[in-house]
């Protein structure tokens, strides 16, 4: 029960008063009251997300006080954007953040099947089970259910592009037009492949998504090396340079003036010329220790002012300001060059290379920079009619990207479809059996909340969810790749319409579901410290309040 504004557990009498161990204001709720809270805090989330999983999943319209739009069906993006307070409802945000790093994907079908694990335990709780029966259950279910889907899974040939692209198909199905899943998928394959090295992929440091509003989404593409949105700074500087040496400068190059005050009394103004030509000599040498390294690239992340623009041009030195911050980092992993903050200090060791810079167009702001020593970089650059198209694209790449990353360090996937999900609970319908105790109450009840996946997908695309799971129940013990097609609201071989799934999906979004339900389950109090009012000061109390007077 909970308790406000009383003490929560004394210890003993002092003078004939109660001593307070706990804050008296704060918040303390035990037991069944305790647990029954957080089972329907982790059920609401599952909630938020559920109406967007599948092929046909609704979108969400999040609108954050200053006015700005995301429109998206991605459930970790959804969870991310939205201030969730519950401590419990958090725990079910940190599984989606988890599966989102891990698999890449799968973030919703994990939410939902923690919330379905959640409500099927406040089934077993009602009918008299301890938690503690329900976690062990839970435990020996979560263990079996990954066994039954690694012998489950088919293996697959790294350098097979067929199964590598349908791959990215299923997991672009539904957040992106139909008419580009083909297209995007595409891309997704030939840039996790072209960035292969000694076996592993680096996804978020070697592949850079740029986004231009304007133009068809297929109009989206693939190029090699880096492309970031600035032009030359002067017009009469090489468009093309070719074995760049890259000075990356962290600082502003400019003729300024000094950050000391300071007076200086000139005679004439003879005088007062030579001392400003001397100042720009004095600029110019700071200037020349960059070019004494060799550079012919010079980008930096500050103003470049028009003086060393100049002075550059002259030395024919291609010349980038104002860089962001992502573009300096991505081109200083690429090419080796070191972030400088000292020109004085600028060395030829701090240079990095590539083979070509251009400026490809004269009338484009974009700067291309590819071929180098140690690095496979490629750009992918997202097209779309607005800017709330292009950034969902990007999103949709962030996940079929991992997706195809995780299938090629795997080489194993499943079916999907609610055939894989099918497929375990009945295994474990079969697993219970052989279990004794009440803990195969849990592992069947585990085995309910698996269908809880097919049962949503049916659902989201307007189908009979009851009779889709009778069907698909009855199918699947003929066939195992048997899984729902909402297209034709018909039973089908998953492998033949090619929707598949990476084994790390499903066994991740299994083990996070399951180990977020224990966590919860073993929750039998909770305090929560509430937020204490300040005490009003009276303006003669308030030390603040001088009398000026």
């Amino acid at each position: 029960m909970a308790q406000q504004g009383m003490s929560i557990q004394l210890v003993g009498q002092y003078g004939g008063q109660p001593v307070y161990i706990i804050d008296p204001t704060t918040e303390h709720v035990q037991g069944r009251d305790a647990l029954s809270m957080n089972i329907n805090a982790a059920k609401a989330v599952a909630k938020l997300v559920r109406s967007t999983l599948g092929p046909k999943g609704m979108d969400k319209m999040l609108v954050n006080i200053l006015g700005d739009i995301v429109l998206t069906n991605d459930g970790a993006t959804i969870l991310k954007e939205m201030e969730i307070e519950h401590p419990t409802a958090k725990m079910i945000v940190e599984v989606a953040k988890t599966q989102e790093e891990i698999a890449g994907d799968g973030t919703t079908s994990a939410v939902v099947l923690a919330g379905s694990l959640m409500d099927k335990a406040a089934e077993l709780i009602e009918k008299g089970l301890h938690p503690i029966v329900i976690y062990k259950g839970y435990n020996l279910a979560a263990q079996k259910a990954i066994e039954i889907l690694e012998n489950f899974a088919i293996k697959v040939d790294k350098n097979d592009r067929n199964i590598l692209k349908k791959i990215a198909e299923t997991s672009i199905t539904g957040k992106a037009p139909d008419f580009s899943g083909s297209h995007l998928a595409k891309i997704c394959v030939d840039a996790v492949l072209a960035i292969e090295e000694n076996g592993k992929y680096n996804i978020d440091e070697k592949i850079v998504i740029r986004k231009e509003a304007g133009g068809k989404i297929t109009d989206t593409e693939l190029i090699p090396g880096i492309y970031i949105n600035k032009y030359r700074l002067h017009p009469d500087t090489p468009a093309k340079v070719e074995n760049a040496k890259i000075a990356l400068l962290d600082m502003p190059i400019e003729f300024a003036k000094t950050n000391t005050k300071s007076k200086i009394q000139l005679g004439s103004i003879e005088e007062m010329f030579a001392f400003r030509d001397q100042e720009m000599v004095d600029f110019h040498k700071m200037l020349d220790k960059i070019i004494a390294t060799g550079a012919n690239v010079v980008f930096s992340s500050k103003n470049i002012d028009d003086n060393a623009v100049h002075y550059f041009k002259k030395h024919n030195i291609y010349t980038c300001r104002r860089l962001k911050d992502e573009d300096m980092t991505v081109i200083s992993l690429s090419t080796g060059a070191k972030l400088v903050r000292n020109m004085k200090e600028i060395t030829a060791d701090d240079l990095g290379y590539a083979e070509l810079v251009e400026q490809e167009s004269e009338y484009e702001e974009k700067t291309l920079i590819k071929g180098f020593k140690k690095s496979n970089t490629v750009t992918i650059i997202v097209k779309g009619g607005s800017e709330h198209v292009t950034d969902n694209i990007e999103r949709v790449f962030d996940d079929a990207l991992h997706v195809v990353k995780s299938v090629l360090e795997d080489k194993a996937i499943v079916p999907g479809g609610g055939a894989s999900e099918m497929l375990v609970a009945e295994e474990l319908r079969s697993y219970a059996s052989t279990i004794g105790g009440r803990e195969q109450l849990a592992i069947l009840a585990f085995a309910e909340a698996m269908e809880e996946i097919p049962k949503t997908i049916a659902e989201n695309a307007g189908l009979d969810k009851i009779n889709m799971v009778s069907q698909l129940r009855a199918e699947s013990k003929k066939n195992k790749n048997s899984g729902i097609n909402v297209y034709s609201g018909k039973i089908e071989d998953m492998m033949e319409i090619n929707v598949i799934d990476p084994l790390r999906v499903k066994t991740q979004a299994i083990k996070s579901a399951a180990e977020v339900s224990a966590m919860i389950l073993r929750i039998d109090d909770m305090l929560k410290a509430q937020e204490k009012d300040m005490p009003d000061v009276k303006p003669e109390h308030n030390i603040h309040n001088y009398n000026m007077g």
